[in-house]
């Protein structure tokens, strides 16, 4: 019997010790001695203008370059080979690197950690992304620190909270046996003052459990995927519970917050909603500042936009694949990788919090999330189809290239009128295509306990030019 199923056996108190026991080691990876004054030169740095950041981030991009190019065995390799072939382009400018697949890290991950570094003595993070497939990355000490103290600021310290204050969190991993039909849903790890809730097991009928647990723990902010967190906010507010009232901001993470996931949470658990953006492989990050805009972690990436199946960077303010260099993680440096989403960035990063840095225009989901029309153009970004509908959440699934079927859970008074919308903003996207109903309680979220909006199973027949790469 592995150590999870185990764990799973247990009982209640028994696992909240096991999570405490937990957190401690994770509090102890997390902060040390350096943490606030990490906090404090963070906050500093949001005021830095645009030409100080280009330097730092410049001195910063040439170091990991060299690091990667001289020490990490993947790359090494790569500019090895070149070598030999004749290519004598410089690996001290960017462009002259090729992109890093998801899949290639995947398939060899410790081939890009430098190698003058014990991974035995680093923290390893696993992730799962929406693929359900495990990655893994390395991080030192240090970098942790300088992560969370990064997070620390511009996350908690931006909307009046902090890490020694009780929080609570709607998350994926597996913190109780499958089966659970009974409150707690969740387990207490005390060493961080954290109260996680499994997202798993969010449901109509265990709704209430998760709000009054909400209510008797206080936390001040609660984090969580938008998917679970709207899901949870909606039955609350339908079945008339009152917000936790010692919520101050609740802070989405993991997937795209969509502007219907804002409004539900806003109703049901806080007004106050602030979007994240971040991955294990800490390759691009950015958080909402209370103003509402996404401001992105300069210290985190180098981001670069690249137009759809086209080899080429993206306009000022164009929409397109990002493409990151990290900067914070010099020991497993990740070079040109393709992080699996899109998104634009603004021209003018000015907003009225007064911080200096770069903004997000949007983050317009993964990659992948994407239809194949009959005529085989791809149309990203379909969430608009069930804006303005009574739908508690939704789920396109394309199987066939002339067909889709939806998946919804339908709220209060959803009719006849509503599907009729949804086929025409469907066709209107993709053109002549057969559109079936499936309505269901719960839609099933994947492995890693993420809501997927887009699952795709037909393959594009080759690479489609960028004029037919389609944002609906």
């Amino acid at each position: 019997m592995n150590t999870l199923a185990v764990y799973q056996r247990l009982p209640a108190p028994a696992r909240d010790l096991a999570a405490s026991l937990r957190g401690l080691s994770l509090r102890r990876w997390r902060y040390g001695p350096e943490t606030e004054r990490l906090v404090e030169e963070t906050l500093d740095r949001d005021g830095w203008s645009a030409a100080a950041w280009r330097r730092w981030r410049e001195e910063r991009l040439a170091r990991v370059l060299h690091r990667a190019a001289t020490r990490v065995p993947f790359y090494r390799s790569l500019w090895e080979e070149r070598r030999a072939h004749g290519d004598r382009r410089s690996w001290e400018r960017l462009e002259n690197w090729p992109l890093l697949t998801k899949e290639a890290l995947r398939r060899a991950p410790r081939a890009f950690l430098a190698d003058d570094v014990d991974p035995r003595r680093m923290y390893r993070e696993r992730t799962s992304g929406t693929t359900g497939l495990p990655l893994d990355v390395w991080w030192s000490r240090g970098t942790v620190r300088m992560w969370f103290a990064i997070y620390e600021a511009r996350i908690r310290r931006w909307n009046g909270v902090g890490r020694g204050d009780r929080w609570a969190i709607l998350g994926g991993q597996p913190v109780l046996p499958p089966g659970s039909r009974r409150p707690p849903y969740g387990v207490v790890n005390r060493p961080m003052r954290q109260l996680y809730l499994s997202a798993n097991h969010v449901s109509p009928d265990t709704a209430p459990a998760f709000v009054e647990a909400l209510r008797r723990w206080e936390p001040t902010h609660l984090i969580g995927y938008p998917s679970s967190l709207a899901f949870l906010a909606r039955e609350a507010a339908r079945r008339a519970r009152a917000r936790p009232e010692s919520l101050r901001v609740v802070i989405t993470n993991a997937e795209p917050l969509l502007p219907w996931q804002r409004e539900a949470i806003a109703e049901g658990l806080c007004p106050a909603v602030r979007e994240t953006y971040g991955m294990a492989e800490i390759a691009a990050a950015g958080s909402e500042c209370p103003e509402g805009a996404l401001h992105e972690w300069p210290e985190v990436g180098w981001i670069e936009t690249r137009r759809d199946d086209e080899d080429c960077s993206a306009e000022p303010g164009e929409t397109g694949r990002l493409v990151s260099t990290g900067l914070l993680n010099s020991d497993m440096p990740l070079v040109r990788y393709a992080v699996g989403d899109r998104g634009r960035l603004a021209a003018d990063a000015s907003c009225a919090c007064g911080r200096l840095l770069p903004v997000f225009s949007a983050i317009e989901g993964r990659s992948n999330d994407l239809l194949v029309a009959p005529d085989g153009r791809r149309v990203f970004w379909v969430n608009p189809v069930f804006y303005g509908l009574p739908i508690r959440e939704a789920q396109i699934v394309q199987e066939t290239r002339d067909g889709v079927r939806v998946r919804l859970v339908a709220g209060a008074g959803f009719g006849a009128a509503d599907r009729s919308a949804i086929e025409e903003r469907l066709r209107m996207r993709m053109g002549r295509i057969r559109v079936a109903f499936e309505e269901c309680d719960a839609i099933p979220r994947g492995a890693n306990g993420k809501f997927q909006a887009v699952v795709c199973r037909v393959p594009p027949e080759g690479p489609a030019p960028a004029a037919e790469a389609v944002r609906a």
